[in-house]
C-alpha cells in the first residue's frame, strides 16, 4: 500500500509523486517519470492518509473503461451503503465520459496506450454503517494494449508495475463471454496476469499472496450462468485461472458482471460492424469492490 507524505512542501521545491516516488517540481501537473497526475499527492497530503490503490486490469476489449466508469458513477450516487466523494474534478472524467457515451447509445473510446492520455480518479469513500472508517482511493483506468506489454516485457510501463506493487487490492476482468464460446484467449491472459502479479507481490518463492483479487467475468449477459456460479463458471471455462489461484493466491473471489443490457450492430462511414449499446442495465457492479474493502 502507498504512504502518503504528510505535511506541506512549503520549504522544498520538488515532491514525490504518490506512484513511483519520482521527485517532480511544485508547479508540475503529471509526474515526470510516470504521468500520474500530481493533483494526487496534494489531495494526499490534505487528508493526511494513507490512500489505497485499487488497479483494475484485464486484456483490450474486455470492459475495463465501462465498469469503472460505472463503479465510480453508483459509489457517487451513494449505491447500498456507500457514500463516496471525488477529490479533485479531474475524479469525475472517467464516470463523465462513460455514463454520456452510453447515454447516447455509444460506447466509450478505447483507452489511450500513452499514460499521460489516462484518466485517474481519487475517491474517499465510507459506509454509512462505519462512517469514521474512510478509504482514501486511487483508481487509475490503463489501456488494455499497455498491460499486455507490461506483461510480456516487464518495466515497459513502470507505472504499472509501481500501481500493482502498492495496490491494497486488484479487479481483473477477464472476457466470459469469449470464454464461454471456447476460446483459450481470456484463460491465457488471465494466467499471465496472475503470474505477473505473483512474481512482483510475493516476497518469497514459497508464500501466497494475501492482496485481495477479485476476478470480474465481465460481459456475463451472454452467458448467464455466470450469475448463478461464478466459481464453477471459472473451473469448467477458465482453468488454467482457477489454478493458479489456488495454488499462489490466499485471497481470491470470482464475480460475474454485465452492464449493457442489449447490443445492436451497425456500419460506420468505412462498412465496418460497430456495435451500439441499446440500453444498460448493470448488474454485479459493486460486490467485488464490496469484497475488496472487507479484506483491506
Amino acid at each position: 500500500m502507498a504512504s502518503a507524505p504528510t505535511g506541506t512542501y512549503a520549504a522544498s521545491a520538488t515532491m514525490p509523486c504518490l506512484i513511483c516516488e519520482t521527485q517532480n517540481q511544485l508547479e508540475a501537473v503529471i509526474c515526470s517519470s510516470c504521468c500520474a497526475p500530481m493533483a494526487l499527492i496534494q489531495e494526499a497530503v490534505a487528508q493526511d492518509r494513507d490512500p489505497c490503490i485499487v488497479t483494475v486490469v484485464g486484456d483490450s476489449n474486455v470492459g475495463k473503461t465501462v465498469y469503472l466508469g460505472f463503479l465510480l458513477d453508483m459509489l457517487s450516487k451513494r449505491a447500498e451503503d456507500f457514500n463516496a466523494v471525488p477529490k479533485g474534478a479531474y475524479s469525475v472524467d472517467l464516470q463523465h465520459s462513460v455514463i454520456t457515451h452510453l447515454a447516447t447509445r455509444q460506447f466509450p473510446p478505447k483507452t489511450a496506450v500513452e499514460a499521460d492520455q489516462w484518466h485517474w480518479a481519487y475517491y474517499q469513500v465510507a459506509r454509512h454503517v462505519a462512517p469514521s472508517k474512510i478509504y482514501d482511493l486511487v483508481m487509475p483506468d490503463m489501456a488494455g494494449e499497455a498491460i499486455a506489454a507490461e506483461v510480456a516485457s516487464p518495466k515497459t510501463f513502470t507505472v504499472i508495475r509501481s500501481l500493482l506493487e502498492k495496490s491494497g487490492g486488484a479487479v481483473l476482468l477477464v472476457d466470459a463471454a469469449l470464454a464461454a464460446a471456447g476460446s483459450p484467449q481470456p484463460d491465457f491472459f488471465a494466467l499471465k496476469l496472475m503470474s505477473y502479479l505473483d512474481g512482483i507481490l510475493v516476497s518469497k518463492g514459497q508464500e501466497r499472496l494475501s492482496t485481495p483479487v477479485a476476478i470480474v467475468l465481465s460481459k456475463a449477459d451472454y452467458c448467464p450462468e455466470c450469475f448463478d456460479n461464478p466459481r464453477g463458471f471459472a473451473k469448467t471455462n477458465l482453468n488454467r485461472l482457477w489454478n493458479i489461484c489456488e495454488n499462489r493466491f490466499e485471497n481470491f473471489e470470482f464475480f460475474a458482471t454485465s452492464v449493457v443490457g442489449s447490443i445492436g450492430f451497425g456500419t460506420d462511414e468505412y462498412e465496418n460492424v460497430v456495435p451500439y449499446p441499446l440500453h444498460v442495465a448493470p448488474r454485479g457492479i459493486l460486490e467485488p469492490f464490496e469484497w475488496i474493502l472487507s479484506i483491506l
